[in-house]
Order: C-alpha cells, then sequence, then structure tokens
C-alpha cells in the first residue's frame, strides 16, 4: 500500500509538472512574438529575432540580430495584448536594456489589477540602437504550492517504508561492531584529512584588489566589497588569467553550461557589475575585446 501511495503522489506531481511544461513552452513562443511584432513597428520584416533566453526561473531575455527603434506605447499595447493569452501570466516587469552597458532604457510594471500598473514616458519613440528586452513574471504559487504539498508528502512515505523495513531487518549489536571498527580507523583517516582542508585558504593579488574566491569578497585599498557566487565564479577566470584574453564562449561554457543550464543570466550583465566592484582601484579593469571576449587589465 505504501509503495501504490508513493508512486500516485510522484504520478501526480510530475503530471502537474508536465501540464506547467507545456504552458512554458507556449509563452516562450508569445514572447518571440513579441519580438515580431516591435521588429515590423520598426519598419524591419527580414532581420531575425534571436532565440529566447531563459535568464531566471520566472525571467526571459528577448534579443534581436539588428538595431532597432521603438515607441513607448507601442511596445506596451504589444505585450499586453499577447500576454493576455499567457493563462500563467499575471504581473510582470518589463525593461528594455541597452546591449552595450546592459543599462535601462526604458521599463513598466503590469498588474492584474489595472490601477497597480505603473506605466511612464508614452508616446516617446526611442533612438536606434540595439536593445534587448528582459520580461519578468510574478510566481503564480498555487500550482507551487499544490507540488509542495505532493512532493513534501514523499519524506513522510519514505519514513513509514523505512520503518516497516528495519521492523524485520536483524539487527546488529552495537558492542559487535565498534570494538572491531573504531580503534584502526581513527589513526588511519585523521591525517589524511587535515591537510586537504587548508588548501584552499589563500588570496590572489591583483595590484591593489585582493580576491578571496573562498569568502566571495574583494578587498581593496582596506576597503572590502562582496561579491555573489555567479561574480565569485566569473572573477575567478579572469584572476588566474590576468592580462590574457579570455573568450566569450569559454566563460559562458564553464559558469554555466558545464552544469548543465541551458540558458543563462547575461554575460554583459555580470560583467557592468565586476567592472563597477573594481572602480575603487584605477589600475585594475575588465576591458571589453571587441568580436572575442574580456580581458582582466592590470596596470603596474
Amino acid at each position: 500500500m505504501i509503495l501504490f501511495l508513493f508512486i500516485s503522489v510522484v504520478c501526480l506531481a510530475f503530471g502537474m509538472e508536465d501540464r506547467d511544461g507545456f504552458d512554458i513552452a507556449r509563452r516562450e513562443v508569445l514572447l518571440r512574438r513579441i519580438g515580431h511584432e516591435l521588429l515590423l513597428q520598426s519598419g524591419d520584416s527580414t532581420s531575425r529575432v534571436l532565440p529566447v533566453k531563459k535568464i531566471g526561473e520566472n525571467e526571459y531575455q528577448i534579443r534581436f540580430e539588428k538595431e532597432l527603434t521603438f515607441k513607448t506605447d507601442s511596445l506596451v499595447n504589444t505585450t499586453q495584448h499577447l500576454l493576455a493569452q499567457d493563462r500563467l501570466a499575471g504581473d510582470y516587469v518589463v525593461n528594455v536594456l541597452n546591449c552595450s552597458d546592459a543599462s535601462v532604457a526604458y521599463g513598466y510594471a503590469i498588474s492584474q489589477n489595472r490601477k497597480d500598473d505603473i506605466v511612464a514616458c508614452r508616446g516617446r519613440k526611442q533612438p536606434t540602437a540595439c536593445y534587448m528586452i528582459n520580461i519578468q513574471f510574478k510566481p503564480r504559487n498555487v500550482n507551487t504550492a499544490k507540488r509542495g504539498y505532493l512532493l513534501g508528502s514523499l519524506p513522510f512515505l519514505a519514513f513509514l517504508f523505512f520503518m516497516l523495513f528495519t521492523s524485520v531487518k536483524p539487527r546488529t549489536a552495537i558492542s559487535e561492531v565498534l570494538p572491531a571498527t573504531l580503534p584502526e580507523a581513527l589513526p588511519e583517516t585523521l591525517p589524511e584529512v587535515l591537510p586537504e582542508n587548508n588548501q584552499h585558504t589563500g588570496m590572489i593579488a591583483l595590484g591593489a584588489v585582493l580576491f578571496e574566491a573562498k569568502h566571495r569578497r574583494l578587498i581593496i585599498n582596506g576597503t572590502t566589497i562582496d561579491l555573489t557566487s555567479t561574480e565569485t565564479r566569473v572573477f575567478s577566470i579572469f584572476a588566474l588569467s590576468p592580462n590574457e584574453t579570455i573568450e566569450r564562449s569559454r566563460l559562458q561554457k564553464e559558469i554555466w553550461e558545464d552544469e548543465g543550464v541551458i540558458v543563462g543570466r547575461s554575460l554583459d550583465m555580470f560583467i557592468s557589475k565586476l567592472r563597477k566592484k573594481l572602480e575603487l582601484d584605477p589600475n585594475v579593469n575588465i576591458v571589453v575585446i571587441r568580436g572575442k571576449g574580456y580581458r582582466l587589465e592590470i596596470s603596474v
């Protein structure tokens, strides 16, 4: 009976996940349609909308092959019209970013309750430039909670199964195990474990910048600057190869693809944040090598 309940709960949970998976795939098609409509409104009927990137659990990025211009009213109306067809879409925030530095060129928020909408700068035409559009949806907690309750019951079922199993499994007396294993295990394992734990405590000095990956921070002229986990991993690659060009494809592969993530947050955004955090030392900077990638330059 326990096995039957276990299988039933798993099937229900993943059945809900399959239905949500279809709706998410349909959402990505709608996002591509938004990009297509903006290109047409910009007078471009030939260039491509690049593949939609999922940069967060509920955040997507629309990118374009060529530069474009757009009217703020048209963008707001297009997103509202198309995302009204998304069953999972409720509240969402739209940010139009400049490709060069990931700064926000225009943004607005749409709510199911229209009086909570935040839309400014209507009727203004934006200059022709390279833009990418980030759309972040407010998480819908209904299905997530249901799936959480279902999957949360699995440990309880596992506990029942464990109790049933251990009630019939022969037990070995503790007094028979300890004398035979404990005295021999301690002297053999301790000398091997302790040196290994002391190998990752150093810092990397880059000009006036001290980089401490273990604690995810930079120390510049006595000022401590905290880094996020992703910023730490990106900067580690630069720190191990100062004054060398790091290809963009290598950064994307080592930071995201090697962990099995199909899409990742915009690399340019992380580079921009790291450059701002290095401003305390003018002799250390991350520069863009056009057509190749980036380089951590350290001036003597």
